[in-house]
């Protein structure tokens, strides 16, 4: 892909600045960072104090706040939200799928529904009574079990599966390597093996969700594990069954939510947390990296720390635990002195 400055300001809907008189063919190959920016390619600031770094970039053109100062021989590109306008032009340089109709080497069952315009690639497995809305891409690789429903606008990338009976809305995004409607992990002892629980439950997930590379969505035990509309899901997610993901939740890498527990719409849950069974986390409610929630968060609380507790009590926690080295030093040395006193004051 290919835009010129022209085609920048007409996506953007915003004029272009007098330095770029004679510049409006200019072709722009692509987009980066300040600092690696070359004479082809747009970035942006979002800063009014970094004029010393948007001076020093390469860049073509770069984004800035209306408020930025003004730089001789730069082309400002002024918007109220330049990170927005950046990454609305960002998109444009994203690859278009190299995936088009069927491939032959795909595996289709004769009772699957497929739009017209769905896009299969080869050796993807389709079974049984799978439908597939329009303009959905899968991927080399995958497979669709029985059952499965996908929406409109789907992208399932290469070698992801999901599972019998489960459900996706429209527009998600399904990466590579996850896995949706894995077995739940559920056993019972019956006094001399662990004997599995029947898993046949299914995963709903909703409009405009994102799943990322190597996460599983486990299946529930019965009944449905549901994602709700608008929530991203970061690689190497573990969500276990019977699970409500509340809608636009974000779940960051290699963070694990337990069997049966609520997250409340817009969580935010950050990397290595572990969401213990049957907790409900609030509304709005955000748990910091490497927490354990072993208890109800209520809405709108930012916890921290293992058991998961309010961020301010456990950094107070951990500034007292940080002076424990000196205040032992101190109460041994007036230990000694006790001592001392007692020897003196002992009449025998």
């Amino acid at each position: 892909m290919t835009l010129d400055l022209s085609r920048i300001s007409s996506i953007l809907r915003i004029p272009l600045p007098e330095s770029a008189s004679g510049l409006e063919s200019a072709p722009i190959l692509g987009v980066n960072t300040l600092s690696l920016a070359g004479r082809s390619e747009l970035c942006f600031a979002e800063r009014d104090d970094q004029t010393a770094e948007v001076s020093a970039s390469a860049a073509a053109a770069i984004i800035v706040p209306e408020s930025f100062p003004e730089l001789s021989g730069r082309v400002l590109i002024r918007t109220p939200r330049p990170r927005e306008a950046f990454f609305l032009i960002a998109a444009h340089f994203i690859p278009e799928s190299e995936i088009t109709g069927i491939h032959p080497g795909a595996v289709i069952d004769p009772s699957a529904k497929l739009a017209p315009d769905v896009a299969v690639g080869a050796c993807a497995i389709i079974a049984a009574d799978v439908c597939i809305g329009a303009a959905s891409v899968i991927g080399p690789g995958c497979y669709l079990g029985p059952g499965v429903g996908v929406g409109v606008g789907c992208i399932i990338e290469a070698n992801a599966t999901v599972h019998w009976g489960c459900r996706l809305g429209d527009r998600c995004i399904v990466h590579s390597g996850a896995v949706i409607g894995g077995d739940g992990f559920g056993f019972h002892w019956d006094g001399s093996a662990h004997r599995k629980v029947p898993q046949v439950g299914c995963v709903v997930i909703e409009d405009d969700c994102d799943i990322g590379c190597n996460t599983c969505v486990d299946r529930a035990t019965l009944g449905e594990t549901r994602i709700r509309r608008g929530t991203k899901i970061d690689n190497l997610v573990q969500v276990a069954h019977n699970t409500d993901i509340g809608a636009h939740v974000i779940l960051v890498s290699q963070c694990g939510v337990a069997g049966s527990s609520t997250l409340g719409t817009g969580v935010v849950i950050s990397g290595q947390v572990a969401v213990s069974d049957h907790v409900s986390v609030g509304a709005g409610s955000r748990v910091g990296g490497q927490s354990g929630v072993t208890k109800d968060v209520p809405p709108g609380a930012t916890v921290f720390g293992t058991p998961a507790r309010p961020i301010k009590e456990t950094m107070r926690e951990l500034a007292a635990l940080s002076q424990l080295p000196a205040l032992l030093k101190e109460v041994r040395r007036q230990c000694a002195e006790i001592e001392e006193l007692k020897r003196r004051l002992d009449p025998r």
